[in-house]
C-alpha cells in the first residue's frame, strides 16, 4: 500500500483486526486515497521533510504523506488501532509510529530541534485546543494542515465581521496566517459523519502579528467577547472604569461590537487599558 488505499481496503483492514470506529473518540477514517494525496500536497510535504500526523488512525493519510518522501511521525492515541496501523506502515520506509495522547504529549522532547509540519484529520473534541497548544507552545511546528469540521474551520480562518470570528480566530491570526484550502464531503469517510469538513492550512508567522503584551491582549479579548453582543463601551466596563478614555486613546468606535474589531484594534485597546 504505497499510494494510499480506499474504502474496501480500509474496511477489510478494520475487520481483520476487529476494529469498530469509536464515537467517543470521534473516529471517522479517511477512505479516499485521492483526497489523502491532495492533503499531503496541501501540506507541502516532500523528500526529507518532517511531518507529524496526529491521529494516524488506519493509515490512509500516513501512507500518502510517506509517498512524498517525507519522514512521518504517526501519532495514535487509540491503542486498539495500533496493530492495524503497523500492518499498513511497517514495510514503508520513513514512518515511525508512536502511541501517545497529543493533549498530554511533550512536544519538544519528541520533535527535537527540527522544523516540522503537522498534518492531521482532527476529531472535533481536540481540534481547537490542539491548534492553540501548538501555536502557543511548539515553535518547531511551522505549519499545520488540518482537516476539521467545517464549523471549526470557519472559526480558525475568520476575520473581523465573519461568521465564527472570535477568540480562537484572533489567537490564530496573532501567531499565523490561516487559509481554508478545500471543502471535504462526508462520503470520503467511514463511517460517514453528519457534517462537512474543511482542510485548513496554518503557517506560523516569523513574529506575532502585533507587538503587544500577549497576556494583556487576551485579557482584553476575553472581556470583549464575553459581552460580544454589547457595544464595546459596555463590554469594556468589566476591566476598566473609564472605557471612553481607553477607546478614545485606542481610536476605536465605542459603539462597535467585539465581532467587528480587528486584532490591531484590540491590541491598541490592550496597550492603553
Amino acid at each position: 500500500m504505497t499510494a494510499g488505499f480506499g474504502r474496501t481496503a480500509v474496511r477489510d483492514l478494520a475487520a481483520r483486526h476487529g476494529i469498530r470506529p469509536s464515537k467517543s473518540l470521534g473516529q471517522h477514517f479517511l477512505v479516499d486515497p485521492n483526497l489523502a494525496r491532495a492533503i499531503a500536497g496541501d501540506a507541502g510535504a516532500g523528500p526529507g521533510d518532517l511531518v507529524a500526523e496526529v491521529g494516524a488512525g488506519l493509515g490512509s493519510l500516513t501512507v500518502a504523506l510517506a509517498a512524498t518522501g517525507a519522514r512521518v511521525l504517526a501519532i495514535e492515541f487509540d491503542r486498539a488501532l495500533l496493530p492495524a496501523l503497523l500492518e499498513v506502515t511497517d514495510a514503508i520506509e520513513g514512518i515511525e509510529v508512536i502511541a501517545a495522547d497529543v493533549t498530554k504529549i511533550e512536544w519538544p522532547a519528541i520533535l527535537g530541534d527540527g522544523t516540522w509540519t503537522i498534518c492531521a484529520n482532527l476529531p472535533y473534541n481536540i481540534a481547537t485546543s490542539l491548534v492553540q497548544q501548538v501555536l502557543e507552545g511548539v515553535p518547531q511546528v511551522k505549519r499545520m494542515v488540518v482537516m476539521v469540521q467545517r464549523e471549526v474551520g470557519e472559526r480558525l480562518v475568520a476575520r473581523a465581521g465573519d461568521r465564527g470570528y472570535g477568540p480562537l480566530s484572533l489567537r490564530v491570526e496573532y501567531h499565523a496566517t490561516a487559509t481554508a484550502v478545500r471543502r471535504v464531503p462526508p462520503e470520503v469517510f467511514w463511517p460517514r459523519p453528519t457534517v462537512e469538513s474543511v482542510v485548513v492550512r496554518i503557517d506560523r508567522r516569523e513574529r506575532p502579528a502585533e507587538n503587544v503584551d500577549r497576556s494583556r491582549l487576551w485579557w482584553v479579548v476575553d472581556a470583549m467577547f464575553a459581552g460580544r453582543r454589547k457595544a464595546v463601551r459596555s463590554a469594556l466596563r468589566a476591566i476598566t472604569d473609564d472605557p471612553d478614555v481607553v477607546l478614545s486613546a485606542a481610536g476605536v468606535d465605542p459603539r462597535a461590537r467585539a465581532e467587528h474589531l480587528t486584532l490591531a484594534e484590540l491590541a491598541r485597546i490592550a496597550e492603553v487599558a
